[in-house]
């Protein structure tokens, strides 16, 4: 197990160092693709665009178990210096999609190598999936089609637990997102004549601060309101009786 650890780790970093933003994935697909053929795996590449699919059967067994991660990194550009910092500028693995490639990489040797089961496992590498399009470019290409599945799993690192354990739980786990549009419309202006220009919102409010008077000699912290005022009025001064 100490090799495979170490093994894994060097994967990670050489990923680390050579990030693929959403559907630019070609070079990490490769190297995954050429991993999985080393172990004896039957692979498939170019699914969705750059997505991977692995097959290992074992036995006589019918189900087939699908374990699968993503493998896009971030336009980001990495803090530090480590020795295996990305040498993409503006591009990082900045969620941690390396290690979850090393890491069905490693349970994918770790299975070969035994091969302690009856059945099928399939091992997904999806792409792009930080602008959660990866998923539904797999599936157009007929992914469930080609490689039918009787279970899916996957898993996300989380830097906060301790290392060694794990949080699941029964039925939906994974947050998602999904891709909207907002249409906002109204008409422009000039800075010098914002008055002229429409506002695309019902309302606004606006917050001024109001000064209280105080006596010579002490501090008073003004108070916050909110008002659809533009400014706020100072308090009059006290005119001072004329001279004798």
């Amino acid at each position: 197990m100490q090799n495979l650890q170490n093994e894994m780790q060097t994967w990670r970093r050489r990923l680390h160092m050579h990030p693929e933003t959403a559907f630019e994935e070609v070079e990490t697909a490769a190297f995954v693709a050429e991993k999985l053929r080393e172990m004896g795996l039957e692979v498939c590449e170019g699914i969705g665009g750059t997505g991977v699919v692995a097959t290992l059967k074992a036995g006589d067994g019918a189900r087939v178990v699908c374990l699968r991660v993503d493998m896009d990194a971030l336009n980001l550009a990495e803090q530090g210096n480590p020795p295996y910092r990305s040498r993409c500028p503006g591009k990082m693995h900045g969620c941690g999609h390396d290690g979850h490639v090393a890491a069905l990489l490693g349970a994918a040797k770790l299975l070969s190598e035994r091969r302690d089961f009856r059945g099928t496992v399939r091992f997904l590498f999806q792409p792009a999936e930080e602008p959660g399009k990866g998923a539904c470019a797999m599936l157009r290409d007929g992914l469930l089609e080609r490689f039918p599945i009787d279970e899916i799993y996957g898993i996300h690192n989380l830097p906060a637990l301790p290392a060694g354990t794990f949080h699941t739980r029964p039925g939906g786990f994974f947050a998602c997102e999904d891709n909207f549009t907002i249409v906002i419309h109204g008409s422009g202006g000039h800075a010098s004549a914002p008055t002229m220009s429409s506002i695309p919102w019902s309302s606004r409010r606006r917050s001024f601060w109001r000064c209280k008077p105080s006596s010579p000699g002490t501090r008073t912290s003004p108070t916050r309101l909110s008002s659809p005022a533009r400014s706020c009025t100072p308090t009059a001064p006290t005119t001072p009786s004329p001279a004798p």
